[in-house]
C-alpha cells in the first residue's frame, strides 16, 4: 500500500510545487508521468508476484478517498493554473495542463473506476463526481452497466474488434458508450418502478453544466477552454486504456447464441511494476472483469492463462496513437487468443 500511496500522490505534490515555483520546476509532474514511469518499469522490468487475494489490505478504500479528494483540488489548481493569474509563462501553463491531464487520465481515472464498484453509496457517488467532473460521467454507467456485461463483444461500445484503429475506436466509443449507458440506467430504473429524477444521466449532464457555468464565472472564456482541453485530453487517456486493455480480444458464441462467460483471455495485462502501482494494479485487468469486486492490491496475474501486453500499458497507449504500428505489434497477438 505504501508503494500505491507514493506512486499516485506524488505526481499531484509535483504539479502543485510547480505551480508554485514555476520555471523548469513546472515539468516535473510532465516528467514524472512520462519518463520516470518509463525508466522504473524498464529497471525492474516485470513483477509477477501476486498478493494474498483474500487479504483485506488495510487503508486501500482510505488512499481511493484521499485520491478523490486530490483529484477535485488538482483539477480546480491546474485550471487555474492554466487559465487563470497564476504568473505562469505560456510554456509553463502548457506543461502544467498536460502533466494534470495526464494525472487524471491515468490515476484519478483508476481511482474513480475502483471507487464505482464500491459497495458504500458514498464511494460510489464520489467516483461518479469524478468522472463528471472531466465531463465524461456516463462512464460510470457505461462501465458497469454495459462494459462489464458485454465486454468483448459487439455489444460493447468500449471493446475494439481486431483490425480497428485507435481514432475510429473513440470517435465511435463515445457516443455509443453514453447511449448505450443511458439506455441501461433507464432500463433499471423502469424494472424498479422508480421515478425518473433519480436517473443517474441529470448528475452526469447537469454536473458537467454546473462546472463549466462555475468555470466560466471564475475564469471566463480562457477558463472554460481550458477546462475543456485537460478534461478531453484526460478522456483521451480514458478511452486509451480500454482500447488497449481489450483490443482484439473476442467473446465467443454458444450454439444457442449467448456469449461464452468473460474469462481471463478476453483482456490485455500488464505486469510491469510501477505503471502498476500508478494506475491502482488496472493493467491486471483479466482479474478484475473476471472477480469485478476484488480490491485493486489483490488483482492476480496469470501468464499462462491471460494475454499479456509486450509493453507496459502506459508506452503501449502511446504505441496506440500510430494505428500502423499497433497493427504491426498487435494483430498477431491478439489472433493467437481468438
Amino acid at each position: 500500500m505504501l508503494l500505491f500511496a507514493i506512486a499516485t500522490l506524488m505526481p499531484a505534490v509535483l504539479i502543485a510545487l510547480g505551480v508554485i515555483h514555476g520555471g523548469a520546476v513546472a515539468a516535473l509532474g510532465l516528467i514524472y508521468m512520462t519518463v520516470l514511469v518509463a525508466f522504473l518499469d524498464r529497471l525492474m522490468a516485470r513483477e509477477t508476484v501476486n498478493a494474498d487475494p483474500e487479504a483485506e489490505f488495510p487503508g486501500s478504500t482510505a488512499l481511493l478517498a484521499s485520491l478523490g479528494a486530490v483529484h477535485f483540488v488538482l483539477l480546480g489548481l491546474s485550471v487555474w493554473a492554466v487559465a487563470g493569474h497564476s504568473g505562469l509563462g505560456i510554456m509553463e501553463r502548457v506543461l502544467i495542463g498536460l502533466a494534470a491531464a495526464l494525472v487524471f487520465g491515468q490515476i484519478s481515472h483508476p481511482a474513480a473506476h475502483e471507487l464505482i464498484h464500491k459497495p458504500a453509496r458514498a464511494l460510489r457517488l464520489m467516483g461518479r463526481l469524478m468522472y463528471t467532473s472531466l465531463l465524461i460521467g456516463h462512464h460510470a454507467s457505461a462501465h458497469l452497466r454495459v462494459h462489464h456485461v458485454h465486454v468483448g463483444s459487439d455489444g460493447d461500445p468500449n471493446s475494439a474488434p481486431l483490425g480497428m484503429g485507435f481514432y475510429r475506436f473513440a470517435l465511435r466509443a463515445g457516443p455509443r458508450s453514453f447511449r448505450a449507458g443511458l439506455t441501461a440506467e433507464t432500463a433499471m430504473l423502469t424494472r424498479a418502478d422508480r421515478p425518473m429524477w433519480r436517473h443517474p444521466y441529470l448528475l452526469y449532464i447537469g454536473g458537467a453544466v454546473a462546472v463549466l457555468l462555475l468555470t466560466g464565472t471564475g475564469l471566463g472564456l480562457p477558463g472554460v477552454l481550458a477546462y475543456l482541453a485537460i478534461s478531453l485530453y484526460a478522456q483521451l487517456q480514458i478511452y486509451l486504456s480500454d482500447y488497449v486493455q481489450h483490443y482484439g480480444l473476442r467473446r465467443k458464441r454458444r450454439d444457442n447464441g449467448s456469449l461464452e462467460p468473460v474469462g481471463p483471455q478476453h483482456s490485455w495485462n500488464a505486469p510491469h511494476w510501477f505503471s502498476s502501482a500508478v494506475t491502482l494494479n488496472a493493467p491486471r485487468h483479466s482479474d478484475h472483469h473476471v472477480t469485478p469486486s476484488r480490491p485493486y492490491p489483490g488483482l492476480q496475474l496469470n501468464p499462462d492463462r491471460m494475454p499479456f501486453l509486450p509493453r507496459p500499458l502506459p508506452v503501449m497507449a502511446a504505441i496506440a496513437l500510430v494505428p500502423p504500428l499497433w497493427r504491426r505489434i498487435m494483430d498477431k497477438r491478439a489472433a493467437r487468443w481468438g
